[in-house]
């Protein structure tokens, strides 16, 4: 939401608006850190809760500004828990919520919230061919944010632990392709050079099967 911004411009509930600048931020994990000149009683720190604990079929509620409509509130259930994301940059966002309430764009950056009003996560996409709701929309699970969120506020930026592999999880078909005995598991298609995995010995995939 902030990227390549060239002023940040805060408005409260209230009406008044104040500059912002950015502290840091982490395009893998979809966050950024902002800071409001406005004074402290203004801004009152929302409760966080713990994506620990969700349940799928735990009603939730999701408040931003879709299409610019301020101040907009949705609610629905969590759909699904630990999805996987694969992020523009080639990162893959683990343990995203999947939530039917309406994400759509303007809501990006807003909190998703249980029925206790604690910030769960903050919602971040939708998967959609027409680019609005479609019932199918993910947020970013509070734990991931309270580890993300005091990097970024102490150096500007996270350093995420990494791997080096590209691949897929193993499944009935592609064991039958490849002519593997086991049929759960994962893949690994491909090792980046100079990478940790290399490094430990993990090779790529050495050859194509259609299936």
């Amino acid at each position: 939401v902030v990227d390549g911004a060239v002023f940040i411009e805060v408005v409260l509930s209230n009406g008044d608006s104040y500059s912002a600048q950015v502290v840091g931020s982490d395009k893998d994990s979809d966050l950024a850190v902002i800071k409001v000149e406005a004074p402290a009683n203004l801004l009152p720190p929302m409760q966080l809760g713990d994506s620990a604990s969700l349940q799928v079929g735990q009603r939730v509620v999701a408040i931003g500004n879709p299409f610019g409509l301020e101040h907009t509130m949705t609610a629905g259930i969590i759909s699904s828990l630990g999805r996987v994301i694969r992020r523009e940059t080639g990162y893959s966002m683990p343990k995203m919520i999947q939530t039917d309430a309406a994400i759509n764009p303007g809501n990006s950056g807003g909190p998703l919230l249980d029925l206790r009003g604690r910030v769960i996560g903050v919602n971040s996409m939708i998967f959609s061919s027409s680019g609005s709701s479609s019932g199918v929309g993910f947020a970013i699970p509070i734990d991931i944010v309270k580890r993300v969120v005091p990097e970024l506020i102490r150096v500007g930026k996270y350093a995420h632990p990494w791997l080096g592999v590209s691949g897929t999880s193993l499944d009935s078909r592609i064991a039958k392709a490849l002519g593997l005995e086991r049929q759960r598991g994962a893949l690994v298609t491909e090792v980046v050079r100079g990478g940790p995995a290399e490094a430990a010995g993990l090779r790529g995939g050495s050859r194509t099967v259609q299936i």
